[in-house]
Protein backbone atom coordinates (compact mmCIF):
# COMPACT_ATOMS: atom_id res chain seq x y z
CA UNK A 1 0.00 0.00 0.00
CA UNK A 2 1.25 3.45 -0.94
CA UNK A 3 0.23 6.85 0.39
CA UNK A 4 0.14 10.25 -1.29
CA UNK A 5 -1.45 13.54 -0.27
CA UNK A 6 -3.35 16.25 -2.09
CA UNK A 7 -3.10 19.63 -0.34
CA UNK A 8 -4.29 23.16 -0.90
CA UNK A 9 -6.47 25.91 0.46
CA UNK A 10 -10.25 25.63 0.20
CA UNK A 11 -11.47 26.50 -3.29
CA UNK A 12 -8.24 25.57 -5.10
CA UNK A 13 -9.76 22.55 -6.84
CA UNK A 14 -8.53 19.60 -4.77
CA UNK A 15 -11.80 17.68 -5.04
CA UNK A 16 -12.09 18.43 -8.76
CA UNK A 17 -8.58 17.07 -9.28
CA UNK A 18 -9.35 14.00 -7.16
CA UNK A 19 -12.51 13.34 -9.23
CA UNK A 20 -10.24 13.02 -12.28
CA UNK A 21 -7.28 11.38 -10.55
CA UNK A 22 -9.17 8.49 -8.94
CA UNK A 23 -10.56 7.14 -12.26
CA UNK A 24 -7.17 7.69 -13.92
CA UNK A 25 -5.49 5.51 -11.28
CA UNK A 26 -8.33 2.98 -11.22
CA UNK A 27 -8.12 2.58 -15.01
CA UNK A 28 -4.55 1.36 -14.46
CA UNK A 29 -5.93 -1.55 -12.43
CA UNK A 30 -5.15 0.07 -9.06
CA UNK A 31 -7.44 -0.09 -6.05
CA UNK A 32 -7.70 3.44 -4.69
CA UNK A 33 -8.94 4.58 -1.27
CA UNK A 34 -9.21 8.07 0.15
CA UNK A 35 -8.98 9.64 3.58
CA UNK A 36 -10.29 13.20 3.78
CA UNK A 37 -9.71 15.32 6.85
CA UNK A 38 -12.27 18.08 7.33
CA UNK A 39 -12.07 20.94 9.79
CA UNK A 40 -15.85 21.11 9.78
CA UNK A 41 -18.29 19.13 11.88
CA UNK A 42 -19.47 16.28 9.69
CA UNK A 43 -22.41 13.95 9.96
CA UNK A 44 -23.16 11.27 7.40
CA UNK A 45 -26.21 10.23 9.36
CA UNK A 46 -29.61 11.94 9.66
CA UNK A 47 -31.63 12.88 12.73
CA UNK A 48 -34.50 10.51 13.34
CA UNK A 49 -32.86 7.46 11.72
CA UNK A 50 -32.19 4.44 13.95
CA UNK A 51 -28.42 4.66 13.58
CA UNK A 52 -28.48 8.38 14.49
CA UNK A 53 -30.66 7.73 17.53
CA UNK A 54 -28.37 4.94 18.76
CA UNK A 55 -25.25 7.07 18.36
CA UNK A 56 -27.01 9.81 20.30
CA UNK A 57 -27.91 7.22 22.94
CA UNK A 58 -24.19 6.67 23.57
CA UNK A 59 -22.79 4.05 21.18
CA UNK A 60 -19.11 4.66 20.53
CA UNK A 61 -19.35 3.02 17.10
CA UNK A 62 -22.25 2.28 14.80
CA UNK A 63 -21.71 0.26 11.66
CA UNK A 64 -24.45 0.86 9.12
CA UNK A 65 -24.89 -1.67 6.31
CA UNK A 66 -27.14 -1.07 3.33
CA UNK A 67 -27.64 -2.66 -0.08
CA UNK A 68 -24.88 -0.62 -1.74
CA UNK A 69 -22.38 0.31 0.99
CA UNK A 70 -21.49 0.24 4.63
CA UNK A 71 -20.14 2.95 6.88
CA UNK A 72 -18.55 2.81 10.29
CA UNK A 73 -19.21 5.90 12.39
CA UNK A 74 -17.02 6.44 15.42
CA UNK A 75 -17.85 9.11 17.98
CA UNK A 76 -14.88 11.02 19.35
CA UNK A 77 -16.92 12.44 22.25
CA UNK A 78 -14.23 14.97 23.09
CA UNK A 79 -11.29 12.63 22.50
CA UNK A 80 -8.43 13.81 20.29
CA UNK A 81 -8.59 13.07 16.58
CA UNK A 82 -6.79 9.83 15.78
CA UNK A 83 -3.52 10.02 13.87
CA UNK A 84 -3.47 9.26 10.17
CA UNK A 85 -1.66 5.95 10.70
CA UNK A 86 -4.51 4.72 12.91
CA UNK A 87 -7.04 5.56 10.19
CA UNK A 88 -4.97 3.91 7.46
CA UNK A 89 -4.87 0.70 9.50
CA UNK A 90 -8.67 0.59 9.37
CA UNK A 91 -8.80 0.57 5.57
CA UNK A 92 -9.06 -2.64 3.65
CA UNK A 93 -6.17 -3.51 1.36
CA UNK A 94 -5.67 -1.15 -1.53
CA UNK A 95 -2.83 -0.12 -3.82
CA UNK A 96 -2.84 3.59 -3.01
CA UNK A 97 -4.40 5.77 -0.31
CA UNK A 98 -4.94 9.37 -1.34
CA UNK A 99 -5.05 11.74 1.62
CA UNK A 100 -6.64 15.16 1.59
CA UNK A 101 -5.71 17.16 4.66
CA UNK A 102 -3.44 16.06 7.52
CA UNK A 103 -1.22 19.02 6.73
CA UNK A 104 1.39 18.09 9.30
CA UNK A 105 1.74 14.52 8.02
CA UNK A 106 5.16 13.41 6.89
CA UNK A 107 4.26 11.92 3.52
CA UNK A 108 4.56 13.26 -0.04
CA UNK A 109 1.92 15.77 -1.12
CA UNK A 110 0.95 17.60 -4.27
CA UNK A 111 -0.29 21.12 -3.67
CA UNK A 112 -3.14 22.33 -5.87
CA UNK A 113 -2.64 26.07 -6.40
CA UNK A 114 -4.52 28.50 -8.63
CA UNK A 115 -3.56 32.18 -8.71
CA UNK A 116 -7.12 33.41 -9.24
CA UNK A 117 -8.18 32.13 -5.80
CA UNK A 118 -5.89 34.76 -4.30
CA UNK A 119 -4.43 32.72 -1.46
CA UNK A 120 -0.75 32.10 -0.77
CA UNK A 121 1.00 28.86 -1.49
CA UNK A 122 1.16 26.32 1.37
CA UNK A 123 4.69 25.40 0.40
CA UNK A 124 7.12 25.56 2.22
CA UNK A 125 5.13 25.74 5.49
CA UNK A 126 3.51 22.32 5.02
CA UNK A 127 5.87 19.34 5.23
CA UNK A 128 5.97 16.90 2.36
CA UNK A 129 4.90 19.13 -0.54
CA UNK A 130 6.95 17.79 -3.46
CA UNK A 131 5.27 19.62 -6.36
CA UNK A 132 2.53 22.04 -7.40
CA UNK A 133 -0.37 21.21 -9.69
CA UNK A 134 -1.30 24.58 -11.11
CA UNK A 135 -2.73 26.47 -14.03
CA UNK A 136 -0.45 29.44 -13.29
CA UNK A 137 2.05 30.79 -15.77
CA UNK A 138 5.71 30.93 -14.80
CA UNK A 139 5.45 34.58 -13.79
CA UNK A 140 2.63 33.89 -11.33
CA UNK A 141 4.18 30.78 -9.79
CA UNK A 142 4.70 31.40 -6.06
CA UNK A 143 7.06 28.53 -5.29
CA UNK A 144 10.27 28.85 -7.30
CA UNK A 145 12.22 25.64 -7.57
CA UNK A 146 9.26 23.36 -6.76
CA UNK A 147 8.37 21.01 -9.63
CA UNK A 148 5.22 22.11 -11.43
CA UNK A 149 2.57 19.97 -13.09
CA UNK A 150 -0.18 21.27 -15.34
CA UNK A 151 -3.40 21.05 -13.34
CA UNK A 152 -5.29 19.91 -16.45
CA UNK A 153 -2.85 17.04 -17.24
CA UNK A 154 -4.44 14.25 -15.22
CA UNK A 155 -2.27 11.54 -16.80
CA UNK A 156 0.97 13.30 -15.87
CA UNK A 157 -0.34 13.89 -12.34
CA UNK A 158 -1.28 10.20 -12.01
CA UNK A 159 2.22 9.20 -13.19
CA UNK A 160 3.78 11.61 -10.69
CA UNK A 161 1.61 10.40 -7.80
CA UNK A 162 2.53 6.76 -8.38
CA UNK A 163 6.22 7.56 -8.86
CA UNK A 164 6.37 9.59 -5.63
CA UNK A 165 3.85 7.77 -3.41
CA UNK A 166 5.36 6.55 -0.16
CA UNK A 167 5.34 2.81 0.50
CA UNK A 168 3.89 1.90 3.90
Amino acid sequence: MKIFGIAGHSGMGKTTLLERLVPALSSRGLVVSLIKHSHKHIDIDRPGKDSFRLREAGCQEVLLLGNDRWALMHELRGAEEPPLEYLIERLQHCDVVLVEGFKGGDFPKLEVWRAEVGKPCLWPAWPGIVALATDATDGALPAPGVPRLALADTGAIADFVMARAQER
